[in-house]
């Protein structure tokens, strides 16, 4: 798997959500909303997730393993970075 875009959109406002963003797998797939949020420990990625009928939160796509989200999460706070230093 190979993400071959990333696109960031910053959200000015109150809340611990910094930004949304959106990634291509491969030039063929795309997955939207995954959230870039400031936790007690740094900015973290929270995949796209639907509220089920019990009231709990489940992701909608996520990758499998570790290793991935990782990556994943690797390749999204450095795009994230670039746009909060073209913001400034």
């Amino acid at each position: 798997m190979t993400v071959t875009d990333v696109r960031v959109r910053k959200i000015d406002g109150e809340g611990k959500m910094r930004a949304v963003a959106s990634i291509t797998i491969d030039d063929e797939m795309v997955v939207h909303d995954i959230k870039i949020i400031e936790g007690d420990r740094g900015l973290f990625i929270a995949m796209p997730s639907k509220k089920g009928a019990n009231g709990e939160y489940r992701d909608i796509a996520h990758p499998i393993n570790s290793e991935t989200r990782s990556r994943l999460q690797d390749l999204i706070l450095d795009a994230y970075s670039k746009v909060e230093a073209e913001a400034e």
